[in-house]
């Protein structure tokens, strides 16, 4: 490339992702990371060609289409893309690329501390001692519920929910799972597919949320589905917030009818829903799923390589097709 591409970052990158992108491109970074809304999005667009951005921009239709002309190919920071009019893109014919496979590892393994945290009391337990409130063992003290060879359902069997499934072997859990399709065998490795998910709620020990944000899956996990759980269930999310009805959920935390939950992910976040903190049987995390230094490199990688593609007159290795209802995590 003879002129360095334009690029607009619209968050700030990891450190290597920023030398590289800087060596490449003829970069516009966010100094300050505030997340930029749909005018300042438009307005800074202005005289790029690619845009890099992440979940916390939302580009529906009306932000596509009032992008410049000069913008022809967008690359987001996530392997979910629920907030980018994918179709709308398409019809500007800007290519959108996400990031797959480079953050299931991350994801899953935070997917077994929200098990493990909820399962054990971890946020109950993390108070006593930071307060000074433990006073010494008693045999009564924050009893848990036991994890290894319980049931664990899984809804949405991509590559998070496979590596999910792998790491609970590792407890002897049973795995369950619901998919819009059933696996091949050697995914599955005698997981037990549902092709109705209120067939796996009643045997759900554990039921871990690892599908995509759609109109199809919004608030999936109801109020109709909770009452179908066993009594004293734990609900894992580090899917999407969206997936949860938060009135549902919340109602059956207080009643005890679920145990606990383990969540990663909010609708609405960061501005989660007031509730859940005042519940000392949830346990909690700030969208951490991806977060370690390997993978957000991995992930920024990613998203230069897309557009290393681009601009290089190849195929774009994650190019989305503008198809609804995809998505994930």
């Amino acid at each position: 490339m003879n002129s360095r591409p334009r690029l607009l970052v619209t968050r700030r990158m990891p450190p290597n992702v920023t030398n590289r992108l800087q060596r490449d491109y003829a970069a516009t970074l966010n100094a300050d990371d505030a997340v930029f809304s749909a005018a300042e999005l438009r307005t800074h667009s202005h005289g790029h060609d690619a845009l890099l951005v992440c979940a916390s921009e939302k580009l529906d239709g009306a932000a596509i289409d009032g992008l410049p002309a000069s913008v022809r190919v967008i690359a987001t920071f996530s392997v979910g893309y629920e907030h980018i009019d994918v179709d709308a893109a398409a019809r500007r014919g800007i290519v959108v690329t996400n990031t797959p496979d480079v953050l299931t590892d991350a994801t899953a393994d935070v997917a077994l501390l929200c098990l493990l945290g909820a399962a054990r009391r971890a946020h109950e337990g993390q108070s006593l001692v930071r307060q000074g409130r433990w006073h010494g063992w008693h045999t009564t003290m924050l009893l848990g519920t036991h994890v290894s060879g319980k049931t664990l359902g899984i809804v949405g069997m991509g590559r998070i929910g496979r590596a999910v499934a792998q790491r609970a072997r590792g407890f002897n859990m049973q795995v369950h799972y619901y998919n819009r399709s059933r696996l091949a065998p050697e995914f599955e490795l005698g997981a037990v597919y549902h092709e109705r998910v209120e067939t796996l709620l009643p045997l759900a020990h554990f039921l871990s949320l690892n599908a995509p944000s759609s109109p199809e899956t919004a608030r999936l996990l109801n109020a109709a589905r909770l009452a179908a759980l066993p009594d004293r269930a734990i609900i894992v999310n580090t899917a999407r917030g969206d997936l949860v009805d938060d009135d549902a959920l919340i109602a059956a935390l207080t009643s005890g009818k679920v145990a606990a939950a383990g969540l990663d992910v909010f609708r609405g976040e960061p501005a989660l829903d007031p509730r859940y903190r005042e519940l000392d049987n949830v346990f909690l995390l700030p969208h951490l799923g991806s977060a370690t230094h390997e993978t957000r490199d991995l992930m920024g990688f990613r998203c230069l390589d897309n557009l290393d593609a681009f601009f290089g007159d190849r195929r774009c290795p994650d190019a989305l097709a503008p198809v609804r209802g995809e998505g994930g995590r």
